[in-house]
């Protein structure tokens, strides 16, 4: 089995559930709320151990409830906490906003993740020994970057999400074996709204990208190869948090297993289409069995 470092933000979500998001200076009644773990480093690290990877999270949390709530249901998940360090103050928050539709809107606070700046030496011994880094944009950029750097030095194959998307160093794209943005995320990167085009630009910087569309599937493009469109299974979305999360860690698990991409792609997107049809972020996110079955 292939060791699977995750860098990333632990949060709670504080999710609202609304038949329509309010506009700008607008308020509207909500339906539900919840209170769910999440962070885009943490959903990665729960979705590949549910799917069956061995996994550690490198991060920090705060020194409230939230902090030994994130840090439980981690463990839970079977995700090594030892280097998901504890430190004065909150921890990173999320409100979120979800519709009718499925669809969300996102404020993040990063409360204890700010503090992850750099990595210690048992950080970057975890790196070194992995398989796979996942890294994310909710930490500082610094630490991603190093990290990133540590990564390439030791031949560990890196994966990107760029979310939230930001203009990215070229220390740390020179670092990235897969860059796995979203639609959005794409077109904020190269300006360009077509995602093959947007893809054939984010290859000039990464040797591999896999935008990802929704319900429309994703595509899958790398240098000297011609880019493939994979359709996403049709469900019925109930909220669409954590998704992508799902499908990068899934994602992670399958090509750390030596996978061929198609087979690997497929795999995650069925993971993926299981977490949008339930509520909640890492808790909508589906075990191995789950997604073998689907």
């Amino acid at each position: 089995m292939t060791a699977i470092a995750v860098l990333g933000s632990t949060n709670m979500d504080l999710v609202a559930y609304v038949a329509r998001a309010p506009g700008r200076g607008e308020t509207v009644t909500g339906r539900e709320f919840r209170t769910v773990p999440g962070g885009k480093g943490a959903n990665q690290a729960v979705a590949a151990a549910r799917a069956g990877g061995e996994v550690v999270m490198i991060g920090a949390v705060g020194t409230d409830e939230y902090g030994s709530a994130l840090r439980t249901h981690l463990e839970h998940a079977g995700v090594d906490t030892d280097l998901l360090h504890t430190v004065a103050g909150p921890s990173g928050t999320a409100h979120i906003v979800v519709d009718d539709e499925g669809a969300n809107s996102i404020v993040v606070i990063p409360g204890a993740n700010g503090s992850v700046t750099a990595l210690g030496p048992g950080e970057r011994a975890a790196v070194s020994a992995a398989g796979l880094l996942l890294l994310q944009l909710e930490l500082p950029l610094t630490a991603v970057t190093e990290a990133a750097r540590t990564a390439r030095d030791r031949g560990v194959r890196t994966i990107l999400t760029p979310s939230p998307v930001r203009t990215l160093p070229s220390a740390l794209l020179a670092a990235v074996d897969l860059l796995i943005p979203d639609e959005h995320e794409a077109t904020a990167l190269t300006g360009c709204a077509e995602p093959h085009a947007a893809a054939q630009i984010l290859l000039r910087q990464v040797p591999a990208v896999v935008i990802t569309l929704g319900r429309k599937g994703c595509l899958y493009a790398a240098r000297g190869a011609e880019p493939v469109l994979f359709p996403a299974p049709e469900v019925t979305a109930v909220d669409t948090t954590g998704a992508g999360d799902t499908f990068v860690g899934t994602l992670a698990v399958a090509l750390g297993e030596g996978r061929p991409v198609p087979e690997a792609v497929a795999w995650a997107s069925s993971a993926a289409a299981l977490c949008v049809q339930r509520q909640g972020a890492s808790t909508s996110m589906p075990h191995r069995s789950e997604i073998d079955a689907a």
